[in-house]
């Protein structure tokens, strides 16, 4: 009986990228052991960069051929990975999809395809652990790595490896990813749980593994945080109402921030209409100080504002799109 080893699957590493000439070469860099240790081809997929990337990628190209730069006209990582596949992903059991912001192990290529071929999985994902440098970023990491900003989510906290959902995109089989149509490219977030619901619906099994794990590095302001949770929830928002679903009890808890806010301004009336979104507030304040005593982590309170502000700005972008939706239908 002939064994497979997982050093003889062919796999492709696409990275999305646009303006990341500070870390494009050394992600590359890192990378170079799959390339040696798997049968893998880079390719650099920039949605049209106007710094020195586009220059980094090709003089690592020039050296390297298994290093390709593909030029990404649509922008999104949705749709630079579609156009990856399309393109290239012919004669590839595997791709991995690779953040061109995060950081990863030096084995994690070579892991997501060991856990794809011990498994049988189709779709292989990943915890993501998030870390800051500056006070900002590092308060923003300590809310999204705990219950208050992450409400629990398995791929958020780490969890024993086990068949899931959802989680952080990582490894794919090129068969799985083409029998379900790819990224929805209408997808600007979200897009990842939008084709997970797709592949679960079709069959095909996802493992969150527990062996390895990349780290991300939050926004490091206010309105760059709330910028990206407004569209998470507007990206939440549309994969509800395309696949007709029910929200999760942890989605639901930060979506009703918004209502409860607008709510508060009925207190000119009746002053009982404040409790609610200061009862928020509170809570959000108190995790806040217990993460700063019972962890003994300082960023705990900044932590608080942070959560405050992606609750909000999730909530917001939730129902900004829900109404939208409903205004095309009407006037349709």
């Amino acid at each position: 009986m002939t064994t497979v080893s997982p050093m003889d699957m062919r796999c492709l590493i696409v990275i999305p990228c646009l303006n990341e000439e500070k870390h494009i070469e050394p992600l590359i860099g890192k990378l170079g052991r799959a390339l040696d240790e798997l049968d893998a081809r880079i390719v650099v997929a920039d949605g049209g960069s106007t710094d020195r990337t586009r220059d980094i990628v090709r003089e690592i190209a020039a050296n390297d051929p298994r290093v390709l730069l593909l030029d990404n006209p649509k922008r999104l990582q949705s749709a630079a990975i579609n156009l990856a596949i399309e393109t290239l992903g012919d004669g590839y059991e595997f791709f991995i999809r690779i953040d061109a912001h995060g950081d990863y192990p030096a084995d994690y290529c070579q892991t997501l395809v060991r856990e794809a071929v011990a498994t049988g999985a189709d779709s292989v994902v990943v915890a993501m652990r998030t870390m800051g440098f500056s006070a900002f970023q590092k308060a923003t990491a300590v809310a999204q790595n705990s219950k208050l900003g992450n409400g629990g989510s398995k791929h958020r906290e780490g969890a024993k490896g086990h068949w899931a959902e959802h989680g952080h995109h990582a490894l794919m089989r090129v068969a799985a990813f083409r029998a379900t149509g790819g990224y929805d490219e209408t997808f600007s977030h979200n897009e990842d749980a939008e084709l997970d619901y797709r592949l679960h619906k079709a069959g095909f099994r996802i493992w969150l593994t527990d062996k390895t794990a990349m780290t991300y590095y939050p926004r490091s302001s206010i309105p760059t945080l709330f910028r990206q949770y407004l569209g998470y929830g507007r990206g939440r928002a549309r994969n509800i109402l395309k696949h007709r679903s029910v929200p999760s009890l942890r989605q639901m808890l930060p979506l009703a921030v918004v209502p409860i806010f607008i709510g508060a301004f009925l207190a000119i009336i009746n002053w009982i209409a404040v409790i609610p979104i200061s009862l928020w507030a509170v809570a959000c304040i108190a995790y806040g100080f217990w993460i700063a005593l019972g962890e003994r982590n300082p960023y705990g309170p900044l932590a608080a504002i942070s959560a405050m502000v992606m609750h909000f700005a999730w909530s917001m972008g939730f129902w900004m799109e829900v109404f939208s939706f409903r205004n095309r239908r009407v006037a349709a």
